[in-house]
């Protein structure tokens, strides 16, 4: 079970669990859930502006029934817990004070009446459409705990306490229920549907979240399934395999989320869009250029006229095709292949082809929070090297992969992992901040534990 109070640090982030944070909704809705959250709508919504009257709570048979009212509710404590199988438990603590004119007799009296009072309420999911959930409080229960009665004169029968207390015992589960259904429509507070929210991913487009399926609880965790439509600076859709996972019903976190190898792909695809970059063949570009320039004109074919001598070389990296990310038990990588083409520009210049090659790269994946985001680093793991054409009939490049081993971990992989320490922004779910977060990998899913 999860507590907490207003002004309770702690509590102050999980109390935005039922706020509705949707890309569509106005300041005035997120004001209304902060105020649901602190306190105050449920003391506006037992209130009337001007001072609430209530319903008779205090009558003799003999008397004349009067009204009370609500002087002051005291801050509420608000707690969640995890049912499995039906969804949360909301409960409520808050003291009441009421006050008002009770007539004993021929004698108005002002009565004064302190109530400790607990609502409980069950949170279930109605409906699912569209990546949205809509949530209901269902079953509600109010226990009334210690009430304080007293009379401003100090002359409190047993029989009148007996009959307040009575009358509070049977009014006020009828009073405090309809507040919670009050509070839920005011607020459209849809527990689950917090993640219906668009977030740019840097300056190349933007990721527009939802949830791929219903979510469930299993123990004290919540689980839910990510998806979502990952769109171009532009307009245009990377579209992706949208589909519910088979989500695992274990794991003893407060919330879990599970996010598809497919649309993991898309965002990726967004992410690491890299320019061609063409640089000389230098010490300064890189620490292997001499190595690399003297292997290549070692390849030259005997006699060769169109061969460059002396020449400077240039090289040109360019990405080919989406990155590929596969997740299996324990282990994320990441294929993709990019062309390098080693060249000579002559002076009038046509360009003389050295060397065209194909480089399929498998990169190891270490997985981060950082500021909210998901945030890939990649290093080298495997490289397949393929000859695509050469000007001047090279055709056996075996003694060239160390160096151009080097030249890729030196000058494309730094701009790989720049590109994706933007990172993958995640949906502030439930509020809850991405500080201590474990990863479990399977096959074709990312799991992050909150």
């Amino acid at each position: 079970m999860v507590s907490f109070q207003h002004g309770d640090p702690t509590g102050h982030h999980f109390g935005h669990l039922c706020k509705a944070e949707r890309g569509k909704s106005s300041a005035q809705d997120d004001e209304a859930a902060e105020a649901f959250w602190n306190g105050h709508l449920l003391w506006a919504a037992l209130s009337h502006p001007g001072g609430s009257v209530w319903p008779v709570l205090c009558r003799q048979s003999q008397g004349h029934a009067t009204r009370l009212h609500l002087e002051r509710s005291r801050m509420p404590t608000l707690s969640m817990e995890l049912l499995p199988g039906i969804g949360m438990q909301l409960v409520i603590t808050v003291r009441l004070d009421l006050s008002g004119n009770c007539l004993l007799g021929l004698l108005s009296e002002v009565i004064v009446i302190s109530a400790d009072v607990t609502v409980t309420t069950n949170i279930k999911c109605s409906s699912f459409e569209s990546g949205a959930v809509q949530v209901i409080a269902d079953d509600c229960f109010c226990i009334l705990g210690a009430v304080k009665i007293k009379l401003l004169s100090g002359l409190l029968s047993l029989s009148v306490h007996d009959i307040v207390l009575s009358h509070l015992t049977a009014t006020l589960p009828g009073l405090l229920c309809p507040v919670i259904d009050i509070v839920f429509n005011i607020v459209n507070i849809q527990l689950l549907s917090t993640l219906d929210v668009v977030i740019p991913v840097g300056s190349k487009g933007t990721v527009h979240y939802h949830l791929a399926g219903p979510p469930f609880t299993s123990g004290s965790s919540l689980i839910m399934d990510l998806d979502g439509t990952v769109q171009q600076m532009g307009g245009s859709i990377i579209p992706h395999d949208s589909y519910a996972s088979a989500l695992p019903p274990l794991l003893d976190r407060l919330l879990i989320i599970g996010v598809r190898q497919s649309f993991l792909n898309s965002l990726l695809a967004l992410l690491l869009q890299i320019q061609p970059h063409t640089f000389p063949c230098s010490s300064e570009a890189f620490s292997g250029a001499n190595q690399l320039r003297d292997s290549i004109t070692a390849l030259y074919p005997t006699g060769c006229n169109s061969c460059p001598g002396a020449s400077p070389l240039s090289i040109r990296v360019e990405s080919v095709g989406n990155p590929i990310l596969l997740l299996e038990p324990n282990k994320a990588t990441v294929e993709l292949s990019v062309l390098l083409q080693v060249f000579v520009k002559r002076p009038d210049g046509s360009i003389i082809n050295l060397l065209l090659l194909k480089a399929d790269l498998s990169l190891n994946v270490r997985l981060s929070i950082s500021r909210g985001s998901l945030v890939l680093a990649f290093s080298l793991g495997r490289v397949s090297l393929i000859l695509q054409s050469s000007d001047i009939g090279i055709s056996d490049i075996s003694n060239l992969k160390p160096h151009l081993i080097k030249l890729l971990v030196e000058t494309y992989l730094p701009l790989l992992n720049a590109a994706a320490a933007v990172g993958i922004p995640l949906p502030d779910v439930f509020r809850i901040p991405l500080i201590r977060v474990d990863f479990q990998i399977s096959l074709g899913l990312l799991l992050i534990l909150v």
